[in-house]
């Protein structure tokens, strides 16, 4: 049996000398009248880098959606439609506000919502569309705006996954109403945790602003809160981090797709095994790259993962449909518009994600799709 001679681990981030020396001068420096210099610098970044006029900082991805359904004001009696295979934090914030997300299915090959099940799912109730770009991929961006266009509805991008991918040419994160991103540690752009809300709309990027600091102006030094809101800023150490991986952003997503090019070239022709998908006019960033098994294999995901970590490899499932974790057994609104054979339910249940952090070798690489080819010609243990 193939074995690893040491671990390798599914997801990590790549620092060099320059973010510590970063980190370390705003922890010096980033007081007083100089306190918000590298949030401004990393906003600035990552909205000439989407191609966007507006950026502000947030904790995490969860924040930056939960200020989105906020100041667009969605609330209790709306509905969200949403894919139903996604991390529950992509349509966690919908509750928050007292929305009902509603799922549907993904596209088999994509793994992004279905425009088609979106436009199936709108109802008098539906206030918005979340498109969410999985592991890199895009969604289908010109036909879910179609779709918002013809009915009236928000079109909201969740890109926490996609930063460097593209779509016709525009990057990730340029599409809807706003976009979420996140730059937790597994991230392409790494700060341990953090995250981006990015808009063209100034009127939508002032309403953030104002909920982003407990319901206060931009710059009042009064304390004079309008409403109870959130508190939602980044701090300027986890601002420098991303100051310096934005300054390295086009070396990251390239290593980001020289790992997937490993792998495609070792998986070639390995019946049954298919990775992410790059269609016409899409351009990857393979934050993760996923194989998805054929059910005739016998394998599902964890049992995949049970071979892979006896053979000293990390892996992640492929994420599991909302609508069938605990958290979503009581909400059968949520769930009405699913069928026991949706695409997405079929293949999340054999398909996960493998080692695709930036320590990745060639040679490690090459390990991972020997031990792949060597689980895939025998049966799973169970």
């Amino acid at each position: 049996m193939i074995v690893a001679p040491e671990r390798i681990p599914v997801a990590g981030p790549s620092i060099t000398d320059r973010e510590p020396e970063l980190a370390a001068e705003a922890a010096r420096t980033a007081w007083y009248s100089n306190h918000y210099a590298y949030n401004a610098r990393f906003e600035k970044m990552m909205a000439d880098y989407v191609g966007v006029r507006h950026a502000v900082s947030v904790p995490h991805a969860t924040a930056a959606l939960h200020l989105i359904f906020t100041a667009l004001g969605i609330g209790p009696g709306d509905e969200v439609i949403v894919p139903d295979v996604t991390w529950i934090a992509s349509v966690a914030p919908i509750v928050y506000v007292g929305a009902e997300p509603v799922l549907v299915d993904i596209r088999p090959d994509t793994w992004c919502i279905d425009p088609a099940a979106v436009e199936a799912a709108i109802g008098p109730k539906t206030k918005a569309i979340l498109g969410v770009d999985l592991y890199g991929s895009m969604c289908d961006w010109n036909a879910l705006q179609a779709i918002a266009d013809k009915h009236g509805l928000h079109l909201i991008e969740d890109a926490a996954e996609a930063l460097g991918s593209s779509y016709h040419g525009r990057r990730a994160g340029a599409f809807g109403r706003a976009a979420a991103f996140s730059f937790h540690g597994s991230k392409t752009v790494a700060t341990g945790e953090g995250g981006m809300f990015v808009t063209d709309d100034a009127d939508l990027a002032k309403r953030v602003l104002f909920l982003r600091d407990h319901g206060r102006n931009p710059g009042d030094r009064f304390f004079l809160n309008h409403e109870v809101a959130f508190k939602y800023r980044m701090n300027a150490v986890t601002a420098a981090l991303g100051v310096a991986q934005m300054e390295r952003i086009d070396e990251l997503i390239a290593y980001k797709r020289q790992i997937f090019r490993w792998y495609e070239e070792r998986l070639r022709g390995l019946n049954g095994v298919t990775l992410n998908v790059e269609p016409e006019g899409v351009v990857n960033s393979y934050w993760m790259v996923t194989t998805v098994l054929d059910p005739a294999l016998g394998y599902d995901k964890f049992d995949l993962m049970a071979a892979f970590d006896r053979r000293n490899i990390d892996t992640r499932p492929f994420f599991s449909p909302l609508s069938e974790l605990p958290a979503f057994e009581s909400r059968t609104e949520a769930k009405r518009y699913l069928t026991p054979t949706d695409k997405g339910r079929i293949l999340s249940r054999h398909a996960i994600n493998v080692p695709s952090g930036y320590n990745m070798t060639e040679d490690k690489v090459q390990i991972v799709c020997d031990a792949l080819r060597e689980i895939v010609a025998a049966p799973p243990e169970r």
